[in-house]
């Protein structure tokens, strides 16, 4: 773990519940452990998620996509091809730059709506996952930052092992996060996934008693 979560509590006006991010490199494992405290009681909502539904053939973001990148990344059943669409951004900056143009401000706004719906309910503790939390989003709007870590080299096999992905395009994919380094700093909890389940789960299972906590703490001095 890193530093215990001391932040001043956020922007949550109104709202009682503990609001947690919860980022990590990709194939570090931050879908496991989401889906670990969506078991144990967080209220969840998923920017990956968010991305998928906007992305639907017939939405504004998916005729955005079509409009700019073309046929090319639009498969015979008319969904998103998302292969020919990471290969685009992979090998174009302008490109990647242009669907984050589309794809951001989107998800923010549909996950600022979530999250007030989710408010509405006072749950005790809010989880968003947030891929790219610390690259566009401000990490002090949340009472705490859980980081999903595992080495890089574990990373790069699991990419090509368990996704599919060929050695060239998994190394890419790798280099387009900022380094995990300065990340494991800035966050309050980091779980290492660097094992068998079974102890990322006692892992996740330890930082989860501790959001309850806070979300008591909370509670209790309103």
């Amino acid at each position: 773990m890193a530093k215990e979560a001391g932040r001043a509590p956020s922007a949550a006006q109104g709202s009682h519940s503990f609001h947690a991010a919860i980022t990590g490199n990709i194939a570090a494992g931050k879908s496991s452990v989401t889906r670990l405290l969506r078991d144990w009681g967080a209220t969840i909502i998923d920017a990956d998620e968010i991305v998928r539904r906007l992305q639907q053939p017939g939405t504004p973001v998916f005729r955005a996509i079509a409009e700019r990148f073309g046929p090319s990344v639009i498969a015979e059943d008319g969904t998103l091809l998302r292969s020919a669409l990471r290969a685009r951004i992979l090998a174009s900056p302008e490109d990647r730059s242009a669907l984050e143009a589309i794809v951001h401000p989107a998800v923010f706004a549909e996950r600022e709506q979530l999250l007030a719906s989710c408010r509405a309910g006072s749950p005790a503790v809010i989880v968003s996952d947030v891929p790219l939390l610390f690259e566009v989003m401000d990490p002090a709007g949340f009472d705490a930052v859980i980081l999903v870590d595992a080495p890089e080299e574990l990373r790069f096999h699991r990419l090509m092992q368990e996704r599919g992905i060929h050695e060239g395009e998994a190394r890419a994919l790798l280099s387009l996060q900022m380094p995990a380094g300065p990340k494991r700093l800035e966050s309050d909890y980091v779980i290492e996934n660097d094992g068998s389940r079974d102890v990322l789960r006692d892992r996740a299972w330890a930082v989860w008693r501790k959001l309850v906590s806070e979300a008591r703490k909370r509670l209790i001095s309103h």
